[in-house]
């Protein structure tokens, strides 16, 4: 196939164009945009919280009902084809998909955003906030977001492994629900272009904010300032990876990387428990997590509505957070979708909600643990120095505590930088899969459209970077949740109305 008949311009294009567009005037005036995107977003927190808890929760519900109706026995491919990875590779990938370099920052620093600002009723920088802290953070990192995630690749799994269609895409998907001349048409075009316009801003914020993790660590090891040449620097190094392995593919380079990222994360929480405060660690975390099951429902539902003034940090973060997780979901979707083959609807939905959720929740106590001991003991004033400066900066001055400090902040930095390039190699594929014109349903996409997406995103990163425009285009990301919403819910429908009129549950099930 020629060159450059590998790449549907029709849908790449004009949502490279609408990215262009919207991030050109939010870099020329970056304080005007904040403030008009964060005053939108405040109203949307104010008027349709309780539409986003009831969002996440939704889809929970949804993932149950999937994983243990007729539909959980439904195969993902030919019943008699073994899974492509094992379970062990398989939750990796998903693991590294899923939580990516946000998990290192989120669970190293997201306490101290509660403890200093906890629910109503609770003193900040109490006893009890320091467990609303470490809980709610492990929430960030639960069954929701992760269904969020899930749950529209029972539909784009079922397109490629069973109905074999040629596209990977989420009009493809839409097909039994809008008929073959909204599907080929501008309907269907337009489905496929907020699909990468969400991943092509998300990719780009995620590149430039996800940076100052290792930049701030490798300052303070080697005692620079953080100036742009470094992260330029760091910058082309990531991209190097996610590039190599991205173009590698899913077996040489996704499932390898993913893999050695959880024995080296392992290794490093080891290592902080054993040689730092692995006593307290290991009776916070079980604090914490009972704190969480106890005040699970609340915290899914909490809307402080008989609570006048500003909404609390959980209030309006979990908003935001379950509305950034939105215009994730389609890509983690449709990533899952395609590493799913020969697994069951079930084992593909349970093992998202599960591996990630569990290797979170112990990230989080070892590393939030590790903080809040340096908090309590005096060693460091961390709810201090996160009001004082770059909160990305407070990260290599609570690993410096410990013992051989030096050492740990370079692992961290290693660690961080796989996560960080799992979450962008497997973007690259799923974006270059999604765009090729090649049959999905037994290709590969083209390892150059891997390469050519891996420099777009890069070179839209670091523009906005330069020049500002990523703050705006992060809030605008959050924003672009809520057409996602219902494209969610529409393949939801869409995979259940393909088992039932395939009677998937009886014809496309493993043999007992």
């Amino acid at each position: 196939m020629n060159s450059k008949n590998l790449i549907e311009y029709k849908i790449f294009l004009p949502s490279l164009l609408v990215i262009i567009a919207i991030s050109v005037p939010f870099a020329l005036y970056e304080a005007e945009s904040l403030q008009l995107l964060n005053s939108i977003f405040d109203y949307i927190v104010k008027v349709f919280s309780w539409g986003y808890l009831w969002y996440g929760i939704l889809l929970v519900a949804a993932a149950l009902y999937f994983s243990f109706s007729k539909y959980g026995q439904v195969v993902l491919g030919d019943p008699k084809e073994k899974p492509r990875f094992t379970l062990f590779e398989y939750a990796s990938i998903l693991i590294a998909m899923g939580i990516g370099s946000t998990i290192m920052r989120t669970g190293m620093l997201q306490w101290t955003s509660v403890a200093n600002d906890p629910p109503a009723g609770v003193e900040p920088g109490s006893a009890e906030a320091l467990l609303w802290g470490n809980s709610y953070s492990m929430f960030l990192w639960s069954f929701q977001v992760f269904a969020i995630f899930v749950m529209i690749a029972p539909a784009m799994g079922y397109i490629l492994h069973v109905k074999k269609r040629p596209l990977m895409r989420i009009s493809e998907a839409c097909r039994v629900l809008f008929g073959d001349r909204f599907t080929d048409g501008w309907g269907g075009r337009v489905l496929d272009m907020l699909f990468l316009i969400s991943i092509l801003a998300g990719a780009a914020v995620t590149l430039g904010l996800g940076a100052p993790i290792v930049t701030h660590n490798l300052s303070s090891l080697l005692g620079m300032e953080v100036t742009f040449t470094m992260t330029i620097i760091v910058t082309i190094i990531w991209v190097m990876l996610f590039s190599i392995s991205a173009y590698l593919g899913i077996d040489k380079g996704i499932k390898r990387l993913s893999t050695l990222n959880m024995y080296l994360a392992a290794l490093f929480g080891l290592f902080i428990i054993i040689a730092g405060p692995g006593v307290f660690i290991l009776n916070y975390f079980s604090d914490s997590v009972s704190f969480l099951l106890t005040h699970y429902i609340p915290i899914s539902m909490n809307t402080e509505s008989v609570h006048q003034g500003a909404a609390s940090h959980i209030q309006s973060n979990t908003v935001f957070w379950f509305a950034y997780s939105a215009t994730w979901a389609m890509l983690h979707s449709v990533f899952a979708a395609k590493i799913s083959k020969g697994r069951t609807v079930k084992e593909m939905i349970l093992t998202y909600l599960l591996a990630p959720t569990l290797i979170s929740w112990v990230a989080t106590g070892i590393l939030g643990g590790l903080g809040v001991h340096r908090y309590l003991t005096d060693q460091l004033p961390v709810l201090e120095l996160v009001k004082e400066k770059e909160r990305m900066a407070v990260i290599p001055e609570i690993l410096s505590t410990l013992p051989l400090g030096e050492l740990s902040i370079i692992i961290f930095m290693v660690v961080a930088l796989i996560f960080l390039t799992t979450t962008l190699d497997s973007t690259t594929y799923t974006v270059a899969a999604y765009t090729s014109k090649r049959d999905m349903s037994k290709h590969e996409p083209p390892k150059t459209l891997r390469i050519v997406i891996a420099g777009i995103i890069t070179a839209v990163a670091l523009v906005l970077m330069r020049i500002g425009g990523l703050p705006p285009l992060s809030v605008v990301s959050g924003l672009m949740g809520l057409p996602i919403i219902v494209i969610q819910f529409i393949l939801i429908y869409a995979a259940k109305r393909m088992f039932d009129v395939d009677q998937a549950f009886k014809n496309n099930i493993r043999e007992n």
